[in-house]
């Protein structure tokens, strides 16, 4: 199955958090056993990661994952747009659930 789209906005300065339910014909995937991993790149093709999301499993049984950036990590962010994508592995099984564009907006305040 095709990773689904989901493009995001991230805000510099500050804690970025998203919450997904992972589902499999239309129902909660159970997850147990799985890790998650999700990167930020500047371009697909980029070698350098711009960022690392911090991905918890936080409900297996109900296929719940929440994808994080710290705002210390954001601040130190150019502005600008990025890709990423969000994959979930077990053994040497990988999955790509989602991928998008993120867009990171300017801090104004700091």
């Amino acid at each position: 199955m095709a990773a689904g789209k989901y493009n995001i906005r991230i805000d510099q300065g500050s804690d970025f958090s998203i919450q997904l339910t992972v589902k499999e014909s239309g129902s909660a995937k159970n997850i147990t056993g799985y890790s998650a991993r999700a990167q930020l790149r500047s371009s697909v093709t980029s070698s350098s990661i711009t960022a690392t999301f911090t991905c918890t499993i936080t409900n297996a049984a109900q296929g719940i994952l929440t994808m994080a950036l710290p705002a210390a990590t954001t601040t130190n962010i150019t502005p600008g747009n990025y890709v990423y994508d969000l994959e979930i592995v077990t053994g040497s099984a990988v999955q790509r659930l989602i991928e998008g564009t993120a867009t990171l907006r300017a801090e104004v305040t700091r």
